[in-house]
């Protein structure tokens, strides 16, 4: 299939799925002081960023190093999304990150990787690079509206988390 800006974008929209992301970001800012949620957000949105711009931008020498073909990463890919949705399917007793009692911060692990930057939007970034290497630009342009659209979906539930936490306690009755 070949991919443009537009399509790209919903793509990585899809994958990333910042509205089913809400209630982790809301777990695990939940010892976080809330004058520093939203320095928290944008943080792990700006990791997640970062991880993924590097795997654009150097995916395909790593796949190469791994002697990984298109085709294999698609099929690993697809294993990955299929664990994803038994995981929905069947929840874990602790959750989706499972248990942490650590409180505290939390830095990189899980918000940034796994929830934003997981191995779907990883592999997905590299194909999109391996199958079009001459419209970089244009995957830069997506996964920059992507992790905007991220910023501001995810901030604007760490500003009002009592409403989302209410929605969400709603939804699990």
């Amino acid at each position: 299939m070949q991919y443009n800006f537009l399509s790209a974008t919903i793509l990585l929209l899809l994958i990333t799925d910042p509205l089913s992301n809400i209630p982790i970001f809301i777990n695990a800012l939940r010892g976080v002081a809330k004058e520093r949620r939203r320095v928290v957000v944008l943080r792990e949105v700006a990791i997640a960023f970062v991880i993924l711009l590097v795997f654009m931008l150097a995916g395909d020498r790593f796949l190469r190093a791994m002697n990984l073909t298109d085709v294999s990463l698609r099929i690993a890919g697809g294993i990955v999304l299929f664990l994803i949705a038994l995981r929905m399917i069947f929840p874990h007793p602790d959750g989706p990150m499972g248990g942490d009692s650590r409180g505290g911060e939390p830095l990189i692990v899980p918000l940034a990787i796994p929830v934003l930057a997981g191995p779907s939007a990883l592999a997905t970034v590299m194909l999109l690079t391996s199958q079009a290497p001459g419209k970089m630009f244009e995957w830069i342009g997506a996964l920059t509206v992507t992790m905007i659209v991220c910023a501001i979906v995810l901030l604007g539930n760490a500003q009002a988390p009592s409403v989302s936490a209410r929605i969400v306690g709603r939804l699990r009755q």
